[in-house]
């Protein structure tokens, strides 16, 4: 955290990148902006644990990922539209083929299993380092770094590009899909 920069400043600062991460993890905009509250609260509640001069962003994405597992075992059992029907009549059709793509992107992301997701959204979209994503999720940087590049391999597969200039206008969409993707190009 900067010295020029208070705790509230800093927790402002990563409001978008934490409920971008909480609608990937969860995938309804409501239910992420209510996780990303109450992990901003209990952040705030809990203000004492947190060691000054480590990366508060990290602490942040840590108590909300924290948060989505924790009520994700309480849902569980839970059964909400299951074959998303309700959620399709939800939904207009889109306007322009940028929507199209995101929507694209959106399908294909989540075919990826929850562990490569989110570690691509944590390295690719969020911007933490392998390291800051390894201890978010509490493994070896090793197994993020295995994470995202078989994310970022079968997402380019599923949306059949090449590079990352077949895909996407905006940086976050540019940084999940970019690497190298050479090896991932199709023949």
């Amino acid at each position: 955290m900067s010295p020029h920069k208070n705790v509230r400043e800093v927790m402002l600062e990563a409001v978008p990148s934490l409920r971008a991460f909480a609608i990937s993890l969860c995938g309804n905009v409501d239910r992420a902006d209510d996780l990303v509250q109450e992990a901003l609260l209990r952040a705030l509640a809990n203000l004492g644990s947190f060691e000054p001069g480590t990366n508060m962003s990290a602490w942040l994405f840590t108590i909300l990922r924290n948060l989505f597992r924790s009520e994700y075992r309480k849902r569980r059992r839970e059964v909400e539209d299951v074959d998303g029907s309700y959620a399709e009549q939800l939904t207009s059709l889109p306007e322009q083929s940028t929507r199209l793509e995101i929507n694209e992107f959106r399908q294909a992301l989540k075919l990826l299993p929850p562990e490569q997701r989110e570690a691509l959204i944590l390295v690719g979209a969020s911007g933490f380092s392998y390291e800051e994503a390894a201890k978010i999720c509490g493994c070896a940087v090793g197994t993020i770094k295995s994470r995202v590049n078989r994310a970022r391999s079968r997402l380019a597969e599923l949306l059949s590009i090449d590079d990352a200039s077949d895909f996407g206008a905006d940086r976050e969409t540019r940084a999940v899909v970019n690497s190298d993707l050479s090896n991932t190009r199709r023949t």
